[in-house]
């Protein structure tokens, strides 16, 4: 078992850290996969956005699973988020592409699930709600739900099996997968161990039957989990570390000031007790100063990984689907760096400032299948394509995406 980062073992783990010179694998190598051009992408717009209950929500399939079904019929799981005070689920939407979608949202209880609803998450205590859901279907025959939870203090990424893929019971409310910055277990010298100066004087205040978190399992939120062929699983998680105002990459309009998101993977045998944290991909000499990666969603196929990685531009405030490639997970090729699916012109549809990706891209009848999110407002919500902030759930598609 890999022992937490101390803060010596950080600092050799980050690399240099000065603009350009920050650790991510090789920055200058040629690709050892060719991606076919963002032109080679056909757009087939908003499926939907969303509609009902809670008022002013958003929908979104950010870091969330898509299954194929019958009948050229997808159900993609979805959750709903949205500005302070909207209250937040996971669920999942079905439909085909250019019909109806027909929403089911998940019943939560601090209890049992409850059989009787066609979605259900137990042992999730009174308040907490989920969001951006992970289903992975276990080489055991189990089903297991990720997901980020929020509510009392507690922010922390958690999982539920199932027997049935319909009820889920939570497996580790007090002992999570992982800590969000903000939640009551991180300290602050947990947090200075991973480089959030920033945190030095955070005190943990873990409730009765928890423990302080680790410097280890302390990120931020944008997570994806895999299980691999050998049964173990791997988990990409965006994380940060703190810069001073005289760092040409601090950016005072961003919704934290002063902190960079890089991505980092972490191992595990059972899929609940994480170790082997390792950065893997960083901001380089390459890229422009204000670039920090928001996401990594992978797709493993028969060439490689291929990562959609979350392409944020803190001066203007957008997020753009960048690929990129890895054979080990570790180290990662970034042959575009520039976006690969095109933003929309404003007006034209939600997708036009922020794209999210899902959990990963599925082939289906010949072709590649990448259902993202789409929002038209700046991360920092300073500006918007329209009279409202929106989201919604589109499409692209495509024969040959990579040689």
């Amino acid at each position: 078992m890999t022992s937490p980062l101390t803060r010596r073992t950080f600092l050799n783990h980050l690399g240099t850290t000065s603009l350009g010179l920050m650790a991510g694998g090789p920055a200058f190598a040629e690709s050892s996969l060719s991606f076919a051009d963002s032109s080679a992408w056909k757009k087939h717009g908003e499926l939907f956005r969303h509609h009902g209950e809670p008022a002013n929500a958003w929908v979104q399939n950010f870091t969330s699973t898509v299954e194929p079904l019958e009948k050229d019929r997808w159900r993609i799981w979805t959750s709903i988020s949205g500005p302070k005070g909207v209250a937040k689920n996971i669920g999942y939407h079905e439909g085909e592409v250019g019909g109806e979608w027909k929403r089911t949202m998940a019943v939560c209880t601090p209890g049992e699930p409850d059989k009787s609803a066609a979605l259900a998450i137990g042992g999730l205590p009174e308040g907490w709600e989920p969001v951006q859901g992970v289903l992975l279907k276990l080489k055991n025959g189990r089903t297991r739900l990720y997901f980020w939870s929020h509510g009392k203090g507690a922010v922390r990424y958690l999982a539920a099996d199932s027997d049935d893929g319909r009820a889920f019971k939570v497996l580790n409310a007090s002992s999570p997968c992982l800590y969000h910055t903000s939640d009551r277990c991180v300290g602050g010298e947990a947090a200075v161990e991973i480089g959030l100066t920033k945190l030095a004087n955070r005190k943990a205040k873990p409730a009765k039957g928890e423990a302080p978190a680790p410097a280890h399992l302390i990120t931020n939120d944008a997570t994806n989990v895999y299980q691999l062929p050998d049964g173990s699983f791997e988990l990409y998680t965006v994380t940060l570390f703190s810069v001073p105002k005289d760092d040409p990459r601090y950016a005072a309009n961003d919704n934290i000031p002063g902190l960079v998101r890089v991505i980092e993977r972490l191992t595990s045998e059972d899929g609940l007790t994480w170790t082997n944290r390792k950065r893997v991909i960083s901001p380089d000499a390459q890229d422009p100063q204000d670039l920090q990666f928001y996401y990594l969603s992978v797709t493993h196929t028969d060439k490689g990984r291929i990562g959609l990685l979350g392409h944020y531009r803190l001066g203007a405030q957008t997020m753009d689907i960048e690929a990129c490639f890895s054979k080990d997970g570790i180290t990662w090729e970034r042959p575009l760096r520039k976006p690969w699916i095109p933003r929309d012109a404003p007006g034209t549809t939600a997708g036009s400032y922020l794209l999210h990706a899902p959990h990963a891209m599925v082939r289906r009848d010949g072709l590649w299948h990448l259902f993202y999110t789409g929002g038209n407002f700046a991360h920092n919500h300073s500006e918007k394509h329209g009279p409202a902030e929106v989201r919604a759930v589109m499409l692209a598609t495509c024969e040959a995406p990579w040689k």
